[in-house]
This record gives C-alpha cells, sequence and structure tokens, in this order.
C-alpha cells in the first residue's frame, strides 16, 4: 500500500467517525426531545389542559363527544348496593359480601399527550369501580413476573400454593396464564362464593350447569369472579403482603396517584401468612368490594400503559409484560390478561382502531388506550352498550 493510500484511508476513516459522531449527537438530541415532550402530572398539582384545536381534534365533533357522553348515564340505580343486587339477580346464593358505595353522577376525562384536552363531572370523587379492577390485579401479577416471583406465567400454580386450592386432577393443570385469561375453569369455594354459581347460562337447567363436566383449562373463557378473586388469594401468598400494598408501592405512589383510592375485600377474607392477618382483595365489585377510585387516579394508571410502563423516565412494569397482557387469549381473541381488546370479534367496536384496548367495569366505567393517537379516555357511568359509540365519535373527531 502506497503512502498516499495510507493518508487517504485515514482521512475517510475521520471523517466517517466525524459523521457518525454527529448522527450520535443528531439521535441523543431528537431522544431527548421526545423524552421532555412526554408529560407527566405532579401529584396534587393542576393537570395541564390543552384545547382540542392543540390536540388536533375537530372542536365541534368533541363537544359532540361529551355531550354524547352526558347524555347517555348509566340506567341502574346511584345507591350501588340495589344496582348489584338487581344486575346479578339471576345468581343462586348471590349477597353482597363487601363493602359498596352510592356513586356519583357522569364524570370523564380525555388525555392527548398525557394532557387534559376535555373533562366532565367530579373527576376527584371516588367511586366504585367494579371490573376495571381486574386489570390493576393482573398487574400485580406482571410486577410478580417482572420481580421473578413467578418463573414463568405458564407455571402451574400448584407450585406456588400447597395449600390444596389447586388439589385434584383438574385445578393442579391450572396455569397462571388461564387465570389472568379466566379460561381456568378452576372449580370449587372461595370466601362463600361457588365457581359454578357465578353469572350461570341464561338457558338450561342450573343443575346441569353445576354438575357439568368442567372445561379443559385454556379452552373456553368463562368471565367469572370466583375464579378472579382466587387469583388474587394466589398472588397475595406469592407476594406475602396486602395486594393494595403492593399498587401502592410499586405503582400509585411513584405516578403521583392521590392518597384516596382503597381496594377492598370480602368481610371474611382474612389470610394468616406468616403469622401475620391480611386481607384477599377482590377482583371487581360483584359482592361489593373491590377498587374505590376516582376518574383522574384513574387516568394516571392508563397514561402509565399509554407510556408502556414508563412515569417520568422510570420504568414500573416492563414492556415485554404489558405487550404480553394485550395479546388475544386463545379462548377469546377480545380478551388479554384482564384487559378487553378491540379485536375483530364479538366486542370489536366499529369505527375504532384494532390497536386499542381497556379495562372495562360494571356500569359504565372504562380506562381506553389508544396508543396510535396518543390518547387515555377514562368514563364513569357511561351506559355500557353506548361505550362503542362514543369511541366511535371521538375516533371520527381525530
Amino acid at each position: 500500500m502506497t503512502a498516499f493510500s495510507i493518508i487517504k484511508r485515514n482521512i475517510v476513516h475521520l471523517m466517517s467517525m466525524k459523521t457518525l459522531s454527529i448522527l450520535f449527537i443528531i439521535g441523543l438530541t431528537s431522544f431527548q426531545a421526545t423524552a421532555q415532550a412526554y408529560y407527566f402530572p405532579e401529584r396534587n398539582a393542576a393537570w395541564t389542559e390543552i384545547t382540542a384545536k392543540e390536540a388536533e381534534i375537530d372542536t365541534n365533533g368533541l363537544a359532540d363527544v361529551i355531550a354524547f357522553a352526558k347524555a347517555n348515564e348509566y340506567s341502574g340505580s346511584r345507591d350501588l348496593r340495589i344496582a348489584i343486587l338487581e344486575g346479578f339477580k339471576r345468581e343462586p346464593f348471590h349477597e353482597i359480601l363487601g363493602p359498596t358505595k352510592k356513586r356519583g353522577g357522569l364524570a370523564g376525562m380525555i388525555l392527548k399527550n398525557g394532557k387534559v384536552v376535555a373533562q366532565w363531572g367530579d373527576t376527584k370523587r371516588v367511586d366504585m369501580t367494579f371490573s376495571v379492577t381486574k386489570s390493576f390485579l393482573s398487574t400485580m401479577a406482571g410486577l410478580a413476573i417482572d420481580k421473578n416471583l413467578i418463573a414463568n406465567v405458564d407455571d402451574p400454580v400448584k407450585n406456588y400454593l400447597w395449600d390444596g386450592t389447586f388439589d385434584g386432577q383438574h385445578n393442579s393443570q391450572i396455569t397462571w396464564r388461564h387465570l389472568l385469561q379466566q379460561n381456568s375453569a378452576w372449580q370449587g369455594i372461595l370466601w362463600g362464593g361457588k365457581d359454578w354459581a357465578d353469572r350461570p347460562p341464561r338457558e338450561g337447567d342450573l343443575d346441569d350447569w353445576q354438575y357439568a363436566t368442567p372445561k379443559t383449562p385454556g379452552t373456553v373463557m368463562e368471565y367469572n369472579d370466583v375464579r378472579v378473586n382466587v387469583l388474587s388469594y394466589s398472588l397475595l401468598h406469592v407476594w406475602r403482603k396486602p395486594l393494595p400494598q403492593v399498587l401502592k408501592e410499586e405503582v400509585m405512589d411513584k405516578i403521583g396517584a392521590s392518597t384516596t383510592w382503597r381496594w377492598h375485600g370480602y368481610k371474611e377474607a382474612w389470610v394468616e401468612i406468616d403469622g401475620i392477618q391480611m386481607k384477599s382483595v377482590t377482583g371487581g365489585g360483584h359482592s361489593g368490594a373491590g377498587l374505590f377510585i376516582s376518574a383522574e387516579d384513574m387516568a394516571r394508571f392508563g397514561l402509565l400503559f399509554l407510556h408502556d410502563g414508563v412515569w417520568n423516565n422510570e420504568r414500573l412494569i416492563s414492556s415485554e409484560w404489558i405487550q404480553n397482557a394485550i395479546e388475544p387469549s386463545v379462548a377469546n381473541v377480545n380478551y388479554g390478561f384482564m384487559w378487553w381488546l378491540n379485536k375483530k370479534g364479538a366486542r370489536h367496536w366499529e369505527g375504532v382502531g384494532e390497536e386499542v384496548y381497556y379495562a372495562a367495569g360494571f356500569g359504565g366505567n372504562f380506562i381506553i388506550i389508544d396508543r396510535k393517537h396518543d390518547l387515555v379516555v377514562v368514563t364513569r357511568w357511561l351506559e355500557p352498550n353506548k361505550v362503542g359509540e362514543f369511541m366511535a365519535k371521538l375516533t371520527k373527531a381525530l
């Protein structure tokens, strides 16, 4: 190689290194700008608001969305004890086992880029949230996976509990995945609740339902609060401390949630672990109990998921868990790990993107996450069969 060739090679190398440095600086600056663009509301501070124009939402369309919500309040009693007993009166042995609370009126929030573009009603009021609680419960499982308290979501739960809850040929097959996807077909009684008596079929004889051959775990989704409460009970044994404490320390304090939310269990649902009495909380308000929370704290939880488990540059939940949580289950394309998915299926909202997913609870309680449009939507007491139309109107206004 000639001296000239060596000099030329070194010049090209230096120029390449300079170019790479410039590209790195540009990339780093772009990343920092993007990170700084994210907005995370501080605890007890006024939530930043933006106009519909700033959010790139049609002003008239947004007004129509809010008017639609206000015109479609849940028709059940505001005395939720009455609403619960009426709503589940078909179930044999159904009764109120945990605390309830009279609800407020319609409320909701729409966040764009984390900022409030619309809100209505009393967003600070604490109300029951029913099965929205399930999405918080599944997050307790996700954190247990992240911390390696549970090695694998496909592990049989019997490997973690030896108290008889998962004994027998049938129940011993059940994995964490089955419990999270509500296709476990667990059989038994927990806190007085019988698995077979929860949401019986509208057709046929109850005896046929009670004595039917159990489904193979993983094959058929059956929305069932007794089995959800079995998941909560199992996670309590894994964490060895109350799940509300786990939620507070690992999530709610870190996202600046208020101190007003509460997570209740049934009156008799006490467990002794390591010599300490602990309450096993419920995954919903089917018989009372569950998560009591404000719309604003629900919105913060939704914003954490919108940002893939990161809050203000701190990762709280692994990206892997969130992705797994919103994967359709084999038994139901519209259900993941206790999150509903807007895939093409029985619960698809027409006019709304298939990437949308949400937590849903009795009486029209929703946390809706639209990653494509950087939206979080919270509704309280919107008539449940109107939420699809509500979201279609909002999507059209974007």
